[in-house]
């Protein structure tokens, strides 16, 4: 279906990646080659990325699509490289992406892979989440590795509708931070509060999401 160009020092593809992509695992592959190839040329991935592309990245990103509404309209902030945003459209044709990111070079980027990937369910916005024109719009909003929850939580909190939620990607002390957060996630009257860990028994590299519903 597509053609892969294996770049040296790209991890080998983990056996959890076909459980985690299922039928999408060709465009996946795909995806994580075209990451390999130019993202530390244009500052997507740093130098040490290559080894644990798939674990740390790819599928770390991946594990999050069960959590996404059959449907859904997604706002993916800082979507960077794509992590997680172009990740979780190609494992969830079903739903529509809104890739939100303030940097040209990353925008151009997202377009271009998604363009050359047939990747036909994203769309990509220039902007910063406090201008981004989706006020109260989206089902869900994602985030990988943006800011610190405090930071964050102001700043999507208004593109989500009513009863919509926030699915943030966050490192091994989301728990620290949720209590430095607890101000914003008060003013914000967040629902449904809690930490999920994802991954267990799948991959080496858990997954910890920190989950919440706009009143």
């Amino acid at each position: 279906m597509f053609h892969v160009k294996h770049s040296d020092g790209l991890e080998p593809e983990p056996a959890a990646a076909a459980a985690v992509f299922g039928d999408t695992i060709d465009r996946a592959r795909a995806f994580t080659a075209r990451l390999a190839e130019r993202g530390e040329e244009l500052g997507l991935v740093g130098p040490l990325e290559l080894p644990r592309l798939w674990t740390r990245h790819v599928l770390n990103s991946g594990l999050v699509a069960p959590l996404l509404r059959e449907g859904a309209l997604v706002g993916d902030v800082g979507s960077g490289a794509g992590l997680p945003g172009l990740v979780l459209a190609i494992a969830r044709p079903d739903a529509s992406f809104v890739l939100i990111e303030p940097m040209e070079r990353r925008t151009d980027w997202l377009r271009a892979v998604a363009e050359e990937l047939g990747i036909a369910n994203v769309e990509v916005v220039r902007a910063r989440a406090e201008e981004a024109p989706y006020v109260e719009r989206l089902d869900q909003v994602t985030a990988r590795a943006v800011s610190a929850l405090r930071t964050l939580i102001p700043a999507v909190v208004p593109l989500v509708r009513p009863g919509g939620e926030l699915i943030l990607m966050k490192g091994a002390r989301v728990e620290q931070e949720r209590e430095a957060a607890a101000k914003q996630i008060a003013r914000a009257r967040l629902a449904n509060v809690e930490v999920l860990t994802l991954g267990e028994g799948l991959t080496p590299e858990l997954t910890r999401v920190f989950r919440a519903t706009v009143p």
